[in-house]
């Protein structure tokens, strides 16, 4: 099972790789058969391939991912608060998330869940 230390450092090596553009750092954070829902209560991605088919849309649309609190880690799970900030239909626009992250015994993720919905997205504003 991952430390506590392991699995804080596999939470910023994901934010890190995403805003990187590296679909491969990213993918490799994960386990072979690892599932992904994103947001809750859509259809699940499982495995590389519909991983990084998955991801790749996301950076695509040129979203950056940034952390706004500790990164909890207990047992195999982590869980994160940050936010997302995309361009969303021609806006520029922000996306409040929790992330969890369940761990297998070799320190890949497993399952990846994404909780956020329509009250926690936002138009950003600014210069």
């Amino acid at each position: 099972m991952p430390s506590e230390e392991q699995m804080r450092a596999a939470v910023q090596a994901y934010i890190d790789n995403y805003n990187a553009e590296n679909l491969d750092g990213i993918v490799a954070l994960f386990a072979a058969d690892a599932q992904v829902e994103d947001p809750m209560g859509t259809p699940m991605k499982i495995g590389h391939a519909e991983l990084r088919e998955f991801f790749a849309v996301g950076i695509a649309a040129g979203a950056r991912l940034h952390l706004d609190g500790s990164i909890r880690a207990v047992s195999n799970f982590a869980a994160f608060p940050f936010h997302v900030t995309l361009e969303w239909d021609g806006v520029q626009t922000r996306i409040d998330v929790i992330d969890t992250f369940e761990f297998d015994e070799n320190g890949k993720v497993a399952r990846m869940r994404a909780f956020f919905g329509a009250g926690n997205q936002s138009t950003v504003t600014g210069d």
